[in-house]
């Protein structure tokens, strides 16, 4: 996709913030121009990571949730406050490369089994058919093995239940050891002992879909899979932080911190390019696209340690919502506050409706709270709605009825504004 068509698709769901659509959609670009060089000049060039700096619920992370059904890298959400420094409990950040890999392994895979599915699924149809053959015994007469797999594969048998033998994989116990890794006893002594089987009584079609996989497993190369998800990892990986201003030091601290400026010394050699090893195999991170964003309202972004600030060099400002961005949140986005709030009504056989004059009071009460009060974005419109919808949810009982949501309704059913947060007028 193009920047132009990735923001297109971005504007689908997120209302304004075109600074940082525009600034991520150039980052994703850019991986597609880097693999199209050649090898020397692909090694000599980093990608351009970023920090997206702005309010709470103003679509940062939506950003990032549309990005990884957009995209079709590798891509990973983490939290940077869960992680701690080295030799202290609780993650390490190599950990978010091992999932990154994790994720990259899942993406390879279901392309190749969606490349062999077919031949797979005609294996699994005939397996399930001698089931079928062999088990049921009041079959019509006159019906050939063709005509069963036929039958099956058409799914005209799904909720037939038939007996189905599957091996039976113990749960390991994961051990983490000194390196990071884990050990999975279960796999090390796996290997050692004959497979077990068990008996499972099923439908045919959830036996369609454990022979299939079964099936896929077989027909794929994993070592070829493990090869090609490293490489995607490596050169196409993009990992999101977030909430990255939580680990950003506020000057002196006392005592140990292990959230905060060990954290950032940690995730250091990870943005700047180093090795970590995975199960898999050695990754390399140089060239990982790392997305970071928080809301840098107590901290800023110059509270981050110098050498990790220069590894963002491009910093991104989104901008606290207005009115009008609250009426288009309200009206454009395919999944908007108002169609949802309908359609979960209309189960009840209430009919919502929203006026232009009410979903413009709707707006104005987001943004005269959000200025008297936090700045909580456009999750401030998730606390009204539910507001003056509470007592039409808690009063639906299944009669058909239309309900009219205009500027008086609103103004009738929230009373919020009465009670203004002044203090941080007062001096």
């Amino acid at each position: 996709m193009t920047p132009k068509q990735i923001v297109q698709e971005l504007d689908r769901y997120i209302v304004g913030q075109y600074q940082a659509k525009k600034a991520v959609a150039v980052a994703l670009r850019n991986r597609y121009r880097r693999s199209k060089l050649s090898k020397h000049d692909m090694e000599e060039i980093t990608p351009k990571n970023i920090i997206m700096k702005g309010p709470t619920g103003v679509g940062k992370t939506e950003i990032a949730r549309r990005l990884a059904k957009l995209v079709k890298a590798p891509f990973l959400k983490v939290e940077a406050t869960k992680y701690t420094e080295v030799g202290f409990v609780g993650r390490d950040v190599e950990s978010m490369i091992r999932d990154l890999v994790e994720v990259s392994i899942r993406l390879v895979k279901d392309e190749r089994y969606r490349m062999v599915e077919p031949k797979a699924f005609q294996k699994a149809s005939e397996r399930v058919a001698d089931l079928i053959s062999k088990q049921v015994t009041d079959l019509p007469e006159g019906i050939t093995k063709e005509t069963l797999v036929d039958e099956v594969a058409k799914h005209n048998l799904d909720q037939l239940t038939i007996a189905i033998k599957v091996q039976d994989n113990p749960k390991g116990i994961e051990i983490p050891n000194s390196g990071g890794q884990e050990i999975n006893l279960g796999s090390i002594f796996g290997d050692m002992m004959p497979k077990k089987t068990k008996t499972r009584s099923v439908t045919v079609a959830d036996a369609l879909r454990i022979y299939t996989d079964e099936e896929c497993s077989k027909l794929i190369d994993l070592d070829s899979v493990n090869d090609e998800a490293l490489r995607r990892a490596e050169n196409d990986g993009v990992i999101f932080i977030d909430e990255i201003d939580k680990i950003a030091s506020k000057g002196n601290t006392n005592g140990p911190d292990v959230s905060r400026e060990g954290v950032q010394r940690d995730i250091l050699p990870i943005v700047e390019g180093c090795t970590v090893t995975t199960k898999y195999g050695n990754i390399k991170t140089d060239y990982i696209l790392f997305i970071a964003s928080g809301a840098f309202h107590i901290s800023k972004v110059g509270d981050l340690i110098p050498e990790l600030q220069g590894r963002f060099p491009v910093v991104v400002d989104l901008t606290s919502l207005g009115v009008d961005e609250f009426v288009s949140i309200l009206t454009e986005p395919e999944n908007a506050v108002t169609r949802q709030y309908a359609k979960l009504l209309a189960v009840d056989n209430i009919d919502l409706q929203f006026t232009e004059d009410g979903i413009l009071e709707i707006a104005k009460v987001a943004y005269e709270l959000n200025t008297t009060r936090e700045d909580i974005g456009a999750r401030r419109l998730h606390s009204i709605m539910e507001h003056i919808t509470e007592d039409i949810s808690f009063e639906a009982d299944g009669t058909p009825r239309t309900v009219v949501v205009d500027s008086k309704y609103v103004a009738d059913n929230f009373t919020d504004l009465s009670t203004r947060n002044l203090k941080k007028y007062i001096l």
